[in-house]
């Protein structure tokens, strides 16, 4: 597991529950140390034992691992891989993204970064991704939960799978990574939105909408850029965006949440020890958005709100007043 993160240190839970012996690389040696004489992440995961079975160290060197999570913040994979990479001994090893945005300048999905990076240090470039209904705090406690994974072969969906599957954690193998990949990605611009109209207190009708009217934008950019439709009504989809939506524990609904009440992006972002991905994610996807001209105006509203101080309100308007159209 690449980053101790608090997706990432659940993951590594994950997989420990999956009966796995897991090793978390972590950015300093005092990182690790701490890690792993409190067994607890007291920033990131409070009140949530880290098992005796996890190993923290800084050190990538040593036999390479059957499966290599990514679980850094999108906009560092690039930077994390051109760091880890080298220390890694070659082996039989696929790696996986668990992070969720696309990134900037380039516009490139998480895996389509690793293969890059990968290609570029001589390696096999066997890469998936994890997408779903996760919430952080919840699978780290064992709560019942699912999750997709996806990669363009068989056995490396297989060995993902094998990786994470427990009775708490119940792992689905997709062939769209495609799909997999932007249903994680889209959905926290989406999410945000859900979350202002929530700080706005406009409604159950009006949240509904968002979220309905948002799925449909997801999926016609995703179709766009080669995704199977279907996926979008999957776990990596629709599942990913109720549960992100929905949840008072989501950083993107959280951030939307305080955008309603009045806080500009920086004053809502203070404190914050976690990245919310949807932020960088709506910069890009707009600029997609553009070059394959697939209309997305919840996005486009989002974007005014986070950086032109649109107010929220003025938000909804116009939303509410764009021209009639027909549903699809």
């Amino acid at each position: 597991m690449v980053g101790a993160t608090s997706w990432g240190c659940t993951l590594a839970i994950c997989a420990e529950r999956a009966g796995h012996e897991v090793e978390v690389l972590c950015r300093t040696e005092s990182e690790a140390s701490e890690l792993a004489a409190a067994r607890e992440h007291r920033r990131l995961l409070p009140g949530i034992a880290l098992p005796e079975g996890l190993t923290f160290r800084a050190d990538a060197s040593g036999r390479p691992p059957q499966v290599l999570i990514w679980a850094t913040p999108s906009q560092r994979l690039r930077e994390n891989l051109r760091h880890v990479l080298p220390m890694l001994t070659p082996g039989d090893t696929v790696h996986a993204s668990a992070a969720k945005g696309l990134e900037k300048g380039s516009h490139l999905r998480m895996t389509e970064v690793l293969s890059q990076e990968l290609q570029l240090a001589e390696r096999e470039a066997r890469v998936g991704v994890i997408s779903g209904p996760n919430i952080a705090r919840e699978v780290a406690r064992g709560m019942p939960a699912t999750t997709v994974v996806a990669s363009q072969g068989e056995s490396d969906r297989e060995r993902l799978q094998s990786a994470l599957n427990s009775s708490s954690f119940r792992v689905y193998t997709n062939e769209d990574v495609i799909g997999v990949e932007l249903g994680g990605a889209l959905k926290n611009v989406i999410a945000i939105a859900v979350g202002t109209a929530t700080g706005l207190d406009i409604g159950d009708n009006g949240c509904a909408a968002l979220m309905t009217r948002g799925l449909s934008e997801m999926a016609r950019l995703g179709v766009a850029l080669g995704a199977q439709p279907s996926t979008f009504a999957g776990l990596a989809g629709l599942g990913d965006l109720l549960a992100t939506a929905n949840s008072p524990r989501s950083r993107n609904r959280s951030l939307g949440e305080k955008l309603g009440a009045g806080l500009t992006l920086s004053q809502a972002m203070e404190g914050n020890p976690h990245v919310v991905e949807g932020v960088e994610t709506t910069r890009v996807v707009l600029e997609v958005a553009e070059a394959m001209d697939v209309q997305m105006p919840i996005a486009e509203v989002v974007s005014r709100v986070l950086f032109e101080e649109l107010d929220p309100r003025e938000a909804i308007r116009v939303l509410m007043e764009r021209a009639p159209t027909v549903e699809g």
